[in-house]
């Protein structure tokens, strides 16, 4: 025994004793006295015996107790108090006191339930009294409520139904015991289930047991089974509600709710549309709503039961349906009927074409004496007319024209022709050409979501496709004629947008951008310049795009020569021809949409496109330019006032008229 411990003890037999001999308790404890106890990690048995000793109870102890216990008191307590402490330390080191007449047994709770204890709440002493209720459950099955209540009966406890009797058994400590009866009485309530019968004045019954019984027949998620049923009887139109009262009480609501008659009376209802087309909405609903009363399972003689046509004054849709497929129909119309956004689609294009030609070359012709054979003469292909062809022309004795034999570019002559002596001619020609083109177009187009938009801004070019002359007759051309083909020439733009959720664009794009070209040597007719792009692209709204181009150098150098003559420096001019002809293409297109969703973008987008060209006007008209005809110069008023047409200004002019006066003035 520690030194601590014999202290304790010597100190409760010590207090015993003086309490004794003063006379207060001359043979067993005052219950008016008190006893302040404080512990530290002292023998369970020593508490026990001081217990005892203040109590005068008699205690059996089990071998297999043995604590540890530490207690802090700071009041003074009572004897019974202190035994309600010593009983709640026994629970917590898992130990119980089983009364058995005058001795009272501490053994581990674990084998406690194999001792007799008192029977119910009321027999035990404190709240901590290991005791045993019978308990008698009216209006559920006690069966059913083990396995609710076993999670609250420790491991020590016992808890069994006896079905016969719907009896359930609990062993365990008074406090846990009395917790569970709270909680049985509370489950254990009668239940008023009955049946309703509820006459339907303006729905149908069916109807209604369908709404109901989706709505109601559904387990919940804690698992609590439906307590409630509907039927519904067709003869009488009525519903019959089984359950309990509360049940009953919420369904006879909702059905009082639902048995109303309809707002707009009847089964035909006008609806009028704010965005969608008429006509073709009403061949939709129709097609749709007759392949659904058409399909296996649908009601007989339902076939019919839909019908949907359109009044396209009116824009407006004429529904005939009952009214559970009235419903669904207002609910498509209600999805399909709603402003759709708008996209300002805005292309541009960059072409930068550089086209650098460089020609040099030399022909001649040498006479024999008094003779017209020539004794040496040049002729490249590349060169164009050279002294060959010009000799041959004038050798023919027709006229000649001169534009037609010399070429672009600088010409010199040089030769000698005689009757007697050498001949001679040449003929040297220059050519240096510079084209640059820079084009850069801009063309955009507001269109709806999901609608196909086009702008085609040209010119329509004749091409000359055939022609026609009869020379048979001794009267020279009898009927000559040709026949042209216009083309459209300029800038084409085809887009189909789909907006996708959040901010991104689906594009179909089609971009057509031709020109007219330079004629070409050897061309009979016009040349035009043709890029033609089409694609599918994703974009996020305001961004800009790069859908494609061509970035070009071309370069051709042609050199033609006698063999051998033509690579003799400086001499070697005299026999050969150079060509070079380089150029370089840049050409790029992007895109730019942008998403109108409502009123106030549209209205935006328009005001910087009105108020630039009304700038444009201005700045022509400080020039002394009117481009618009027939009009005051800058006739263009502000937006805010272009947009309400007719307003009088403060002294009852129109807006447009002081406008107009004003910008003269300026």
């Amino acid at each position: 025994m520690t030194p601590s411990n014999t202290y304790l003890r010597r100190r409760s037999i010590i207090l015993v004793i003086v309490l004794l001999c003063s006379g207060s308790l001359p043979l067993a404890w005052s219950q008016q006295a008190t006893i302040t106890p404080n512990y530290k990690d002292a023998d369970i048995r020593q508490i026990i015996e001081a217990v005892g000793e203040v109590t005068g109870k008699n205690f059996i102890i089990d071998a297999r107790v043995n604590a540890k216990v530490t207690m802090l008191s700071s009041t003074p307590m009572s004897a019974g108090a202190f035994y309600e402490a010593f009983l709640s330390i026994l629970a917590v080191h898992g130990f119980v006191a089983i009364p058995t007449g005058d001795i009272i047994k501490i053994v581990p709770d674990a084998t406690a339930r194999q001792f007799a204890g008192p029977i119910g709440t009321d027999s035990a002493v404190g709240d901590d009294d290991l005791v045993t209720q019978v308990l008698l459950v009216q209006n559920v099955g006690a069966a059913q409520l083990v396995p609710i209540l076993r999670p609250l009966i420790p491991q020590y406890g016992h808890l069994a139904a006896h079905p016969g009797s719907n009896m359930l058994i609990i062993s365990d400590r008074a406090s846990n015991v009395t917790r569970m009866i709270n909680i049985i009485r509370r489950i254990d309530q009668s239940n008023d289930e009955d049946v309703e019968v509820i006459r339907l004045e303006h729905a149908s019954a069916s109807e209604i047991v369908r709404i109901m019984n989706a709505l109601t027949q559904q387990p919940s998620a804690d698992g609590v089974p439906v307590t409630t049923s509907l039927v519904a009887d067709a003869r009488t139109n009525s519903v019959l509600i089984g359950g309990d009262k509360s049940g009953r009480l919420r369904l006879r609501a909702l059905i009082a709710h639902l048995d109303t008659p309809l707002e707009d009376g009847g089964d035909t209802q006008v609806r009028y549309l704010h965005y969608a087309d008429a006509e073709e909405l009403a061949t939709k609903l129709q097609t749709h709503f007759t392949a659904q009363l058409q399909a296996p399972g649908a009601q007989a003689g339902s076939v019919d039961a839909v019908s949907v046509w359109a009044d396209g004054q009116n824009n407006a849709l004429i529904i005939n349906a009952p009214p559970k497929m009235m419903r669904s129909l207002m609910q498509i119309v209600d999805k399909l009927d709603i402003r759709r956004a708008q996209v300002l689609v805005e292309a541009i294009v960059v072409e930068v074409i550089a086209d650098k030609t460089a020609e040099l070359g030399i022909t001649w012709a040498i006479g024999g004496d008094g003779t017209n054979s020539p004794i040496g003469v040049t002729n490249f292909p590349d060169f164009g007319a050279g002294v060959v062809q010009l000799g041959s022309a004038a050798a023919s004795g027709g006229d000649i024209n001169p534009a037609s034999l010399i070429g672009e570019g600088a010409t010199f002559g040089l030769g000698r022709i005689s009757d007697s002596g050498i001949s001679f001619a040449a003929i040297l020609r220059a050519l240096e050409g510079n084209a640059d083109t820079n084009i850069i177009s801009t063309p955009s187009i507001v269109t709806t979501d999901n609608e196909e938009a086009s702008i085609n801004v040209g010119q329509e070019v004749p091409f000359v496709t055939g022609s026609y002359s009869n020379t048979g007759g001794a009267g020279g051309a009898v009927n000559p004629f040709q026949t042209i083909n216009r083309e459209q020439v300029g800038v084409k733009l085809t887009i189909t947008p789909q907006i996708n959720d959040g901010n991104s664009l689906l594009l179909k794009i089609s971009q057509e951008i031709s020109s007219i070209a330079q004629s070409a040597a050897g061309a009979v007719d016009l040349i035009t310049n043709e890029r033609t792009l089409e694609t599918t692209v994703i974009v996020d709204d305001g961004q800009i795009l790069v859908l494609g181009g061509l970035l070009e150098d071309v370069m051709r150098e042609s050199e033609q020569r006698v063999p051998f003559l033509g690579r003799i420096p400086g001499l070697g001019a005299m026999f050969r021809s150079r060509k070079t002809d380089m150029v370089k293409t840049n050409l790029l297109i992007f895109i730019r949409p942008k998403i109108l969703r409502d009123a106030s973008q549209t209205t935006f987008e328009t005001n910087s496109k009105y108020n630039f060209i009304r700038e444009v006007l201005r700045e022509k008209s400080a020039d002394g330019v009117n481009l618009m005809r027939d009009a005051v110069p800058f006739a263009l008023p502000p937006f805010e006032e272009a947009d309400r047409p007719g307003q009088k200004n403060a002294d009852g002019d129109s807006a447009e008229t002081e406008t107009g006066t004003e910008a003269g003035a300026e």
